[in-house]
């Protein structure tokens, strides 16, 4: 008979723990000293058990990551050659960013192996048109493309239509009736509502009260029961947190799904938030973006971008790509995150997490669908105002230094100068404009600070 390594030992309970404790805290308060109350609505234990887990949540989750590059293409020659030399240098996905209808995909493409490639694009604008040359250029070739297209995220990010509502969704379905080439092309961009300041819950119900939208919009439609979204997420820097919110996210959508009767799986893209870069002491970014990255592959993301540590300041360059590719690197062939799925299962702590995550998420969505849905409530400022109050309170923590951005609001070194640093402007862009809604801007939390700073620099 096979002996247990620890039969010998009595099995304590979780209300055994808590006794001894509160015996060693000597009076003090168990709540105040070691439950920690998070902006997000949920407070942490100092331990967790099996009882804090009545039944394991099963997510599907990729068996393997891709270590993911973006291009803005500009230049369809620089770009394709860019391209091919970061495939050789261990990039495995492609991320480009297509600014107009001018850009040749026969060119951009020219020398990848496009059966081997996962590659997403992105558009800048939206025609059926520029679709249609996609669709006659990959048809009959072997390929693992992704598009990108989401009218409601561009409503929400720019306060617009790309056109008009009639028009997006003329195109749109159109699009999606003649998809079946392609992996997905219904792209949903919860990063902007993380960058914006929403708090995890927030993100999730968005999240999936914005699929729905789509998912409503086309169970009608022929293509609806092969229907796959991709879901671009903003990793931030509450390391289980972010793990859990990914893993709660795969099974909100898998549990939506299922009520529509199409494949519960997703796809998931993810890249570190923006909201914690800053400008001084920007090494400190090689850090967040760390620790981000490996939050999003241990979640179970599907592809990982990952944002060079200058990116808010500066164009890019070689070496900022170079370092921030060689940091999945790492985590891939030295630190062998790829050589087990789902490596988060079963940790308590996780899976409790992922499972409040998702239930206060549920509760977000219900009120938004009785309210009318995602768009409606977009239209009437209601999402908007949710994640200002959002945002406004981890403001608040970091003014009062109660949130800790290292080298910025503490352990700042005042001989830093950036002012003469500056290839891009790294703050919120004011540009007034007549919108039909209320639009949802990304803010940094350190960007009142660094613009005194700044001001102060060239007073001196």
């Amino acid at each position: 008979m096979k002996e247990s390594l620890f039969q010998e030992f009595e099995e304590v309970s979780a209300k055994e723990w808590k006794q001894k404790i509160q015996f060693d805290l000597k009076g003090a308060d168990y709540n105040e000293k070691l439950v920690y109350k998070s902006l997000d609505g949920i407070n942490i234990k100092p331990f967790y058990s099996g009882e804090d887990v009545e039944e394991s949540i099963k997510t599907p989750s990729p068996k393997n990551w891709n270590i993911c590059e973006r291009l803005y293409v500009v230049s369809v020659e620089k770009s394709n050659k860019r391209a091919n030399e970061i495939l050789n240098k261990g990039t495995e996905s492609l991320w480009f960013i297509i600014p107009n209808e001018e850009i040749s995909i026969e060119n951009l493409l020219e020398g990848i192996v496009l059966d081997k490639t996962i590659i997403y694009f992105s558009f800048s604008f939206f025609s059926e048109n520029y679709f249609k040359r996609f669709r006659e250029y990959f048809k009959g070739k072997q390929h693992q493309v992704f598009l990108q297209f989401d009218i409601v995220g561009n409503l929400a990010r720019s306060g617009n239509w790309f056109h008009n509502l009639q028009k997006d969704h003329e195109i749109l379905n159109s699009i999606f009736t003649n998809s079946k080439d392609f992996k997905s092309v219904i792209s949903i961009d919860t990063a902007l509502y993380q960058n914006a300041g929403a708090n995890i819950p927030q993100q999730l119900a968005y999240a999936l009260a914005h699929v729905n939208e789509y998912l409503n919009h086309f169970q009608e439609s022929p293509n609806f029961e092969k229907l796959q979204p991709q879901f671009l997420i903003a990793s931030g820097p509450n390391y289980f947190f972010e793990i859990a919110k990914i893993k709660a996210l795969r099974w909100l959508y898998a549990t939506l799904a299922s009520e529509y009767n199409i494949p519960e799986t997703c796809h998931i893209l993810a890249q570190p938030t923006k909201r914690n870069k800053t400008l001084y002491d920007f090494n400190v970014n090689l850090l967040r973006t760390t620790t981000e990255s490996m939050s999003a592959v241990l979640g179970g993301a599907d592809t990982v971008y990952n944002m060079p540590y200058d990116a808010i300041y500066h164009k890019n360059n070689e070496f900022g790509d170079r370092i921030a590719r060689n940091q999945l690197l790492v985590m891939k062939h030295e630190a062998y995150l790829d050589k087990v799925a789902n490596a988060a299962e079963g940790a308590y702590y996780i899976e409790s997490l992922t499972k409040q995550f998702a239930e206060m998420a549920l509760d977000i969505f219900k009120e938004i669908e009785k309210g009318g849905g995602f768009l409606k409530q977009l239209k009437e400022g209601a999402i908007q105002r949710k994640i200002k109050e959002s945002a406004k309170k981890e403001q608040e923590q970091f003014d009062s230094g109660e949130l800790v951005l290292i080298g910025t609001n503490k352990f700042e070194n005042p001989q830093d100068k950036m002012k003469d640093e500056l290839e891009l402007y790294p703050f919120l862009k004011q540009n007034p404009r007549k919108t039909l809604i209320e639009p949802i801007l990304e803010r940094r939390i350190s960007e009142q600070i660094e613009q005194e700073r700044i001001k102060q620099e060239k007073v001196e």
